[in-house]
């Protein structure tokens, strides 16, 4: 039976609404446990703040959480992750490449690259270096071992990027299918089988790949998003061409349940993918 951790971390992110992210991910997965009929496992992390060092914010009360998943993942089932700032995944993913091999894939929902490293990030929010961290790049004591080729990785729906993560871009490190791509079912299932014929996907969204009308209640809310509907029409696309074998939903900032109710598609489809329901996502 797949299991569902709730990992309501903050200081991944440092922006103001990060306050919200340890409520919001609590709520949503309460909600993420009655939608599937699943219980919930709650993962101890830490509240403090520590110094900026070597680049990164709360760095070590960072290491110190992802200590405490580590133990969680040992784990043989599959885990669908609720955050909590992105942060939360760097570990999911890691266990996920240990278990399956170099054939994984990655596909990363998010409005934002998380491609810069310590030396980049203008802001020292590791929430914006998880994915290079997941590719093995960056903080020795934070980038993924074994990681994620860059080859296997698919950014969905990034729309705002400061100018080191458009080079990766550029640089072809990762696949980039832009929000208008996105949006395209068959562009999306397509795109994951182009990275090399992956025999699993792990599946990340940070719900802020959402257009802000459709929900709102995020860390960084950013125009031009996908609605719920077509985020829920790529992940099947995704599921359809590629077995999903773990999957995370990430930088939920409000605990307010008329909010959150939009969600409950998007929450029947991942669990549909990991295999939490036959019912579910119909």
């Amino acid at each position: 039976m797949p299991e569902v951790h709730s990992v309501p971390q903050r200081q991944g992110a440092v922006v103001a609404r990060a306050v919200s992210l340890p409520s919001g991910g609590r709520a949503l997965a309460k909600l993420t446990g009655e939608v599937l009929g699943a219980d919930v496992r709650a993962i101890p992390v830490g509240e403090q703040e520590t110094p900026v060092v070597d680049g990164i914010a709360n760095r070590a009360a960072l290491l110190e959480n992802r200590a405490a998943q580590r133990v969680a993942l040992k784990t043989r089932s599959k885990v669908l992750t609720i955050g909590g700032d992105c942060g939360v995944e760097l570990e999911p993913i890691r266990a996920a490449r240990e278990r399956y091999g170099h054939t994984l894939a990655l596909a990363w929902f998010d409005a934002h690259g998380d491609l810069h490293t310590p030396d980049t990030s203008p802001s020292h929010a590791f929430h914006g270096m998880v994915l290079r961290a997941a590719m093995g790049e960056g903080d020795p004591d934070f980038v993924a071992d074994p990681r994620i080729g860059g080859g296997r990785t698919v950014l969905l729906g990034a729309r705002s990027m400061e100018p080191a993560e458009r080079e990766q871009v550029w640089r072809q490190t990762v696949r980039y299918l832009p929000v208008h791509a996105a949006r395209r079912s068959t562009m999306a299932g397509n795109a994951v089988l182009e990275t090399g014929d992956p025999d699993e996907v792990y599946l990340h969204v940070d719900l802020d790949v959402l257009d802000p009308a459709e929900f709102d209640g995020v860390s960084c809310p950013t125009p031009g998003g996908l609605t719920v509907a077509e985020l829920v029409g790529s992940i099947r696309a995704i599921a359809a061409t590629t077995p999903v074998v773990g999957a995370g939903i990430t930088e939920c900032a409000t605990d307010d349940p008329e909010a959150l109710r939009a969600l409950v598609p998007l929450l029947e489809a991942v669990g549909a993918c990991l295999g939490f329901g036959a019912h579910l996502g119909r």
